[in-house]
């Protein structure tokens, strides 16, 4: 095979390297930089331009090339690129060529374009290796200007009521998703240390993001009424919270979609915003790599996988530990 699976993660052995493994290994490929991607202790990494900065400031001084999307990089005679993901700003799948056989290592990936991340594009394979985080057919995902929507109508109702608006969303991908989707003239954005160190590293490499003003134990909230709060969603269970007032919370996330878990995150709103693929997104990806070979990473693994057996693949469940979408709304160290 092309790839294996150790317990350090994926692996080429021709190309003697790792793909977003989770044990420090002497180099590493990474589609993104997300922590249950881009883990700490490698010795050599490899990634997007666009993912590069996000990478450095996470994990510091390590030795990290970047590589343009597309380009062609040639390790021990594997033919190696990067493709977008259309996950977060940076964010690929790896394409992996040995022998005249292709590999594809999704990573984590969103089939819909949503203005901020480079658009997903499908990559011909003969084995696909896929998330499935959302893999079930509940998951339908609106559109962004249907999420707009909900969330511009919920911060004006509590703007004119007197209260702040805040809304939990991991500090990489989903703030800034969340920030380019509302309509700013509703009033002032507020941002968490972490979501605004993000914003910081994005707007350096051309991001375009709305103004926003930094918290700081001195930021006059009464100079700065209804605004939203974009903070980790870790952030609105703690006191960081209380000095707002009167506040109205929500989560933004894809799992917002099953009504448990709403009621567990104990949030006055769920908005259904997902950076990962819906049920049919997963089937339009799988189906336009052209694979006959799916292996399900990390989510509904057994359903997706008796699912694309019904369709006819020979399908089968990796086990990794890579994470899914409610665990990476708990970052808040970017």
């Amino acid at each position: 095979m092309v790839l294996e699976f150790r317990d350090e993660g994926i692996y080429c052995p021709a190309g003697r390297f790792h793909i977003d493994p989770w044990r420090p290994v002497d180099r590493a490929l990474v589609t993104h930089g997300h922590a249950d991607h881009a883990y700490e202790g490698h010795r050599h990494y490899l990634a997007t331009h666009a993912a590069a900065p996000v990478m450095r400031h996470r994990l510091g001084e390590i030795d990290l090339e970047g590589v343009a999307y597309g380009e062609v990089r040639d390790i021990h005679g594997v033919r190696v690129s990067f493709h977008p993901a259309g996950h977060v700003p940076g964010s690929a799948q790896i394409r992996i060529e040995h022998r005249g056989e292709v590999w594809v290592v999704s990573g984590d990936y969103k089939t819909t374009p949503d203005g901020l991340s480079e658009p997903w594009e499908p990559v011909r394979c003969d084995a696909f290796i896929t998330e499935c985080t959302f893999g079930l057919p509940v998951f339908d995902w609106l559109t962004d200007a249907e999420l707009a929507a909900q969330i511009d109508d919920w911060w004006r109702a509590n703007r004119a009521t007197g209260r702040h608006s805040a809304i939990g969303a991991y500090a990489l991908g989903k703030a800034q998703r969340v920030m380019t989707m509302v309509d700013a003239s509703i009033g002032p954005i507020l941002t968490h240390g972490a979501v605004e160190n993000t914003n910081a590293v994005l707007r350096r490499q051309g991001v375009a993001l709305p103004d926003t003003i930094r918290m700081t134990p001195e930021t006059d909230l009464k100079a700065h009424p209804g605004a939203l709060v974009v903070a980790p969603p870790s952030a609105l269970a703690g006191p960081w919270l209380r000095r707002f007032g009167p506040v109205s919370t929500a989560i933004a996330s894809g799992w917002m979609a099953l009504r448990g878990v709403r009621r567990r995150r104990a949030a006055d709103r769920g908005f259904v915003v997902s950076d990962h693929a819906d049920w049919a997104g997963l089937n339009m990806a799988v189906r336009e790599t052209g694979a006959e070979r799916v292996f399900a990473t990390h989510g509904y693994t057994a359903v997706f996988r008796q699912w694309l057996e019904e369709q006819g693949y020979d399908a089968q469940i990796v086990s990794t530990e890579y994470g899914d979408e409610l665990l990476e709304t708990e970052e808040a160290e970017v």
